[in-house]
C-alpha cells in the first residue's frame, strides 16, 4: 500500500480565522517543505489538546510507531478569541502560526530520525514563521 503525502488542514471544529491563516500557511509550507507522510492538521475547539500521555497544550504532534498509522498535528483554537482582544489579531494568529510551524518541525525531525526532540524547535519555528512573513502578502 502506497502512503499518502501531503498536508491538510482540517478546521471545521477550530476557530474560522485560526483555520483561515492555517490555510494560506498551508499553501506556503507546501512550496517550501516536503511532505511525504501524509501529515493532517486538526483544529480543535477547546482551549487545550490532551495528549495521549495525559498532558495539557496548546497544539500535540502524534508521532506513531507502526508505519501503515499517518501523524497528525492537533491545535487547540478556543483560547483565540481571548489572545485576540488582549495582544491584537496579527500578534494573535503569529502564535498560532508560531504553535503549528513547531509541530511542523517535530514532523520533520520524526521524517528524518524516527524521533522527536524539543532543543532548538522554538527557534526554528520562530525562523519559519519568520520567512512566511517576509515571503508573502497578506490580507
Amino acid at each position: 500500500m502506497a502512503s499518502r503525502a501531503g498536508l491538510r488542514i482540517c478546521g471545521k471544529r477550530g476557530h474560522h480565522e485560526v483555520r483561515d491563516a492555517y490555510l494560506r500557511y498551508a499553501r506556503w509550507l507546501r512550496l517550501h517543505y516536503e511532505f511525504p507522510i501524509r501529515l493532517p492538521v486538526y483544529l480543535l475547539p477547546g482551549e487545550v489538546v490532551v495528549t495521549m500521555s495525559g498532558d495539557r497544550c496548546s497544539a500535540s504532534f502524534f508521532a506513531p510507531f507502526d508505519p501503515t498509522v499517518e501523524p497528525y498535528i492537533r491545535v487547540a483554537t478556543g483560547d483565540y478569541p481571548e489572545w485576540k482582544s488582549k495582544h491584537g489579531r496579527d500578534n494573535a494568529l503569529a502564535a498560532w502560526l508560531k504553535s503549528l510551524s513547531h509541530e511542523v518541525i517535530h514532523y520533520q525531525q520524526w521524517i528524518t530520525t524516527s524521533d522527536t526532540w524539543e532543543k532548538g524547535v522554538i527557534r526554528a519555528a520562530s525562523r519559519m514563521v519568520d520567512l512566511y512573513a517576509l515571503t508573502v502578502d497578506h490580507p
